[in-house]
């Protein structure tokens, strides 16, 4: 059966020219001596990472950054051949095929160094592989933590003729946090420059948060995820917009007497004659159940509160100050209707998570395009 012509319940609308348009700000934010890696790991973060990738490339990225050799050989099958690190820590059974890749690998022991000599070596030819040493400052995580565990990578790199140091970096675990994040995240970037220092290699520590707040750690490269699309972690000045759209429609339209419930487990009960709409998104749509009770959406414009507990597939609204709602009328869940908006953060703070979560909850039923296939869909309809 052929379902590709039927109209989605609920999808999610990506803006490419967004996450150009974002990248190009970030640029221009960052001091010119440093590049920027455009981070696209776990699905371009719900936008796709074939389409981020392309998008912050076009908007000045000089190198993107991914979590597995997975996600990173889906970009070179897709053509992309910018140089792309894997964040990692890679499988020695995946190595062989990401130095097929031409990928960059996170090395921070002698044993990965030696695993990335041999899967050069049998693949043959002048064949070598570009790794980037991983600091562990203070994030807990991977990398080496003192100078002798650096001498001993050293050391393998010193007789891996294969394998080539191409970079140093670390993370940072709380560069948006308070005054006392700030003092440890300060740390972390001193014992970096102690740990990196003298290797003669590019070095990148900022993340989307450091980069806002101490432009001065740029360094050789910054490393740019959530910012780029559109949720800096911390209070900016930069313009940077939203590049993710989620609708779904109005399915049923019922009125209610005072006094009747609404939902599983009868949390919600009408107090006045209430006109309640049915919404075709729930939780298996990626949609969090424990928004239930606080999370709003838009009708005609308009902000409605959900009503009751959130199914699997549905959600009540309540649309009593809007009678001309009916079946089929657009909501949006995400984005913006008129002079309102609702976004990821929104929705985040609803569902007592954050807004990464929200950008990557996407169930597997809910197709994703591109703002201009979505309005080319529109004009065929409409002919």
């Amino acid at each position: 059966m052929n379902t590709r012509n039927m109209t989605p319940r609920n999808v999610r609308i990506i803006d490419p020219e967004a996450i150009r348009r974002n990248m190009a700000t970030l640029r221009g934010a960052v001091p010119a001596s440093a590049k920027i890696m455009a981070v696209v790991k776990a699905d371009g973060y719900g936008h796709g990472a074939v389409c981020a990738a392309r998008a912050a490339l076009s908007g000045g990225a000089e190198a993107l950054a991914v979590a597995t050799v997975e996600e990173g050989l889906e970009l070179r099958e897709a053509g992309l051949e910018a140089p792309t690190l894997v964040l990692g820590a890679v499988d020695p059974a995946n190595v062989k095929q990401a130095v097929a890749g031409g990928l960059t690998l996170t090395v921070c022991s002698p044993e990965m160094v030696f695993v990335c000599q041999e899967a050069a070596e049998s693949l043959g030819g002048e064949t070598k592989v570009q790794v980037h040493l991983k600091i562990d400052s203070g994030m807990g995580r991977l990398g080496i933590r003192t100078l002798e565990e650096r001498e001993k990578v050293l050391q393998a790199l010193e007789v891996c003729s294969r394998v080539r140091l191409t970079g140093v970096y670390t993370h940072f675990s709380d560069a948006d946090g308070n005054a006392e994040g700030e003092a440890y995240s300060e740390a972390q970037f001193q014992r970096f420059l102690t740990l990196s220092e003298g290797l003669g290699v590019p070095r990148h520590c900022a993340n989307s948060a450091a980069s806002i707040r101490h432009p001065e750690w740029a360094l050789e490269m910054v490393r740019e995820g959530i910012s780029l699309y559109g949720y800096p972690p911390v209070e900016t000045g930069l313009a940077l917009l939203s590049c993710m759209e989620w609708r779904a429609k109005v399915s049923y339209v019922k009125e209610l007497p005072p006094g009747e419930y609404i939902s599983y487990g009868r949390t919600y009960r009408t107090d006045r004659p209430t006109r309640v709409a049915t919404v075709t998104c729930g939780y298996g749509d990626g949609y969090h159940r424990a928004a239930s009770g606080k999370a709003q959406v838009l009708i005609h414009g308009k902000r409605v509160p959900v009503l009751g507990r959130i199914c699997m597939d549905q959600m009540m609204v309540d649309v009593t100050d809007i009678p001309e709602v009916a079946p089929e009328d657009p909501v949006i869940l995400m984005g913006r209707d008129g002079q309102e908006s609702i976004s990821a953060e929104d929705i985040a703070a609803w569902s007592g998570t954050i807004s990464y979560e929200v950008l990557l909850s996407r169930g597997s039923r809910v197709p994703r395009v591109t703002r201009a296939e979505m309005e080319r869909t529109e004009i065929e309809r409409q002919e």
